[in-house]
């Protein structure tokens, strides 16, 4: 079986206990939060009242993400794969995900040797919690925090200096330059957004409405 567009709980491939696996994804950043387990009720829960509903196989019940912690998955879209027997719910995160407080349950657990760097498509999410961890406590000596003692005006003259950069580095044809001053580019674009405390998605959605 593969299914294609829309679907109804009937088409989803439910195992022999009832259940099917459900992968979590944050919608504005694409970081996979957890796995849990749905059954039909729980699932027909999350797509009524719009947030995540699971079926706990240790406690034998239904359990509805963030009632007690408050940490709520509002959910954006459920999908599921070709074959109807995995599904992926892509939510808005309301703090952590992981029991532990971590923001992902797979943070921090690595099998091997860890990669040198984090998952590239975190990396502006990633950034951007630095600079406004540094904006609500500004460690000694720190750049972005000078940055926040300026205010708009200081860090908007920034951002002026540093898309100067970029376009002279492109007219020269030097492409690692570009890229280098780009960088600084976004580096100080995220400040001023920080300090105006616009969060990310609305930059993603006004981009989302550029496309067509």
């Amino acid at each position: 079986m593969a299914l294609e567009g829309e679907a109804d709980i009937e088409d989803i491939a439910f195992d022999e206990r009832g259940l099917v696996s459900c992968v979590v994804q944050e919608w504005s950043t694409g970081q996979v939060l957890m796995v849990a387990y749905m059954n039909r009720e729980s699932l027909a829960r999350t797509l009524d009242t719009g947030t995540t509903w699971f079926w706990s196989r240790s406690r034998g019940e239904l359990w509805n993400k963030g009632e007690t912690s408050g940490h709520v998955q509002q959910v954006r879209e459920v999908r599921f794969d070709c074959d109807a027997d995995c599904l992926l719910a892509l939510v808005d995160q309301s703090g952590p995900a992981c029991h532990t407080g971590d923001h992902s349950c797979f943070d921090g657990r690595v099998l091997g040797v860890p990669a040198a760097t984090g998952p590239l498509y975190l990396t502006v999410a990633d950034l951007y919690r630095t600079i406004q961890g540094r904006k609500t406590a500004p460690p000694p000596g720190s750049y972005t925090a000078k940055l926040f003692a300026g205010g708009v005006t200081a860090i908007g003259a920034k951002v002026e200096e540093e898309a100067r950069e970029v376009v002279e580095a492109a007219v020269a044809a030097d492409a690692p330059h570009t890229v280098y001053e780009a960088g600084d580019v976004v580096y100080h674009l995220l400040v001023l957004l920080a300090e105006m405390d616009i969060d990310l998605p609305q930059l993603w959605q006004e981009l989302e409405r550029r496309k067509g």
